[in-house]
């Protein structure tokens, strides 16, 4: 592979790195606050309000069932009005965040829902507050679910990232497309792939490697 391809192949494994890191960030700023409300929010729940939780579950479970190719075509004006343009990598991370929010908020939903709600009734008992129970005994005893959540939803962004390559988002899954499929050149389509596992491989490990520090500092604090 020649220096040239080498230098496109670093700036394209930057632009993956890009849209990854800002749409997880985004995404989960709001998607946990999004995920525990949707876990305390029911008829009889902390912050009980039943209609908004369901048509804000209604509305999380639409864009979670829409196929990710087919979410960044439907969502192109929301884009250009956001970024300025449909094309390129900040145009990517735009769809990418709309797709990780109501993902990571079921994962964290799902997580805090998992909490013994005997610690739940005993804080209520020693006169904690709900956003005191939110923060020290929903969110603390849930940490290692929804790290493992966020491991899986970064992930599952690198393969997203890779595919609005076929739409003009840049990265490596735009390099893919345009060397290795258009130009026959299988060597960058090999090393695309490569990359890719690479990154997903290290990104597994040190989310489970996080999610067993936060058990055991959980268990501790037990």
């Amino acid at each position: 592979m020649s220096p040239e391809l080498v230098n496109i192949l670093l700036r394209a494994l930057g632009e993956t790195v890009q849209m990854v890191a800002i749409s997880a960030a985004i995404g989960t700023l709001l998607g946990i606050p999004l995920g525990v409300f949707l876990a305390t929010s029911g008829r009889g729940e902390l912050f009980a309000a039943p209609a908004l939780n369901k048509a804000l579950g209604v509305v999380v479970n639409v864009v979670r069932s829409t196929p990710f190719i087919i979410l960044v075509v439907a969502i192109i004006p929301f884009t250009r009005l956001v970024v300025g343009t449909s094309i390129g990598t900040s145009a990517a991370i735009v769809p990418l965040c709309v797709a990780a929010t109501p993902f990571i908020a079921r994962i964290v939903e799902t997580a805090v829902r998992e909490v013994d709600q005997g610690l739940v009734e005993a804080a209520l008992a020693m006169g904690a507050t709900p956003f005191q129970i939110v923060r020290k005994v929903l969110l603390a005893e849930a940490m290692p679910g929804i790290i493992l959540g966020l491991t899986l939803s970064v992930v599952s962004l690198v393969a997203n990232s890779a595919m609005v390559g076929a739409v003009g988002g840049g990265g490596l899954g735009d390099l893919g497309i345009r060397y290795g499929y258009q130009r026959f050149m299988p060597e960058v389509m090999a090393a695309v792939v490569l990359i890719l596992v690479v990154l997903v491989q290290g990104l597994q490990s040190l989310g489970e490697y996080l999610a067993r520090r936060a058990n055991k500092r959980a268990r501790v604090t037990v």
